[in-house]
């Protein structure tokens, strides 16, 4: 089962950010400008080092988190959904008057 799923509603925002920015990525934002959101930008914008780990993809993105904030999440399934209102992030759906939310829960034997 993947780390990270998404809404019908997510991955259409992503093909739109797709065809004006191309390839695109996803951090899940550890406390910066927006709270803990999940933030997209062009593939190669962020620095991605030893300190993040890769979840999966969504959508064809690799989706990041640091390693340090896995720690608190590692117990969680991830859902990239989206909802109306600007965020105060740098993310790419911002000029959309949109931003990128996770919903989470917790995973259970029956996930494994």
């Amino acid at each position: 089962m993947p780390k990270v799923d998404l809404t019908d509603r997510a991955r259409e925002v992503i093909d739109t950010l797709r065809e004006k920015h191309g390839p695109l990525m996803f951090h899940q934002s550890g406390g910066c400008c927006d709270g803990s959101s999940p933030m997209c930008f062009p593939e190669g914008e962020l620095f991605i080092d030893d300190n993040d780990i890769l979840l999966g993809e969504v959508h064809g993105c690799p989706f990041y988190m640091s390693k340090f904030q896995y720690e608190y999440w590692k117990h969680t399934h991830l859902t990239l959904d989206v909802t109306e209102g600007r965020g105060a992030s740098f993310s790419a759906e911002i000029p959309l008057g949109l931003r990128f939310v996770i919903d989470s829960r917790l995973l259970t034997e029956a996930d494994n």
